[in-house]
């Protein structure tokens, strides 16, 4: 599931990985299942995302299931 965060004027682009997401929310199935555990957990994704984000300048971000 990709995403994209903006800090100031910057825009950032983040990718949560499926693994990631089936930990967040267990039993995951098919792409609506996918979309629905990434809004169930969109304030976890964020929290993960800041973290991720302050680690440096990247081109892009991926959060995997060790980032939760």
């Amino acid at each position: 599931m990709r995403f994209w965060g903006h800090d100031g004027a910057m825009e950032a682009a983040f990718f949560v990985s499926e693994e990631a997401l089936s930990r967040l929310q267990p039993n995951v199935v098919g792409e609506a299942g996918l979309l629905a555990a990434f809004d169930a957990s969109r304030q976890l994704i964020y929290a993960a995302a800041t973290k991720v984000y302050a680690r440096g300048p990247r081109g892009s971000y991926d959060l995997i299931s060790t980032d939760f």
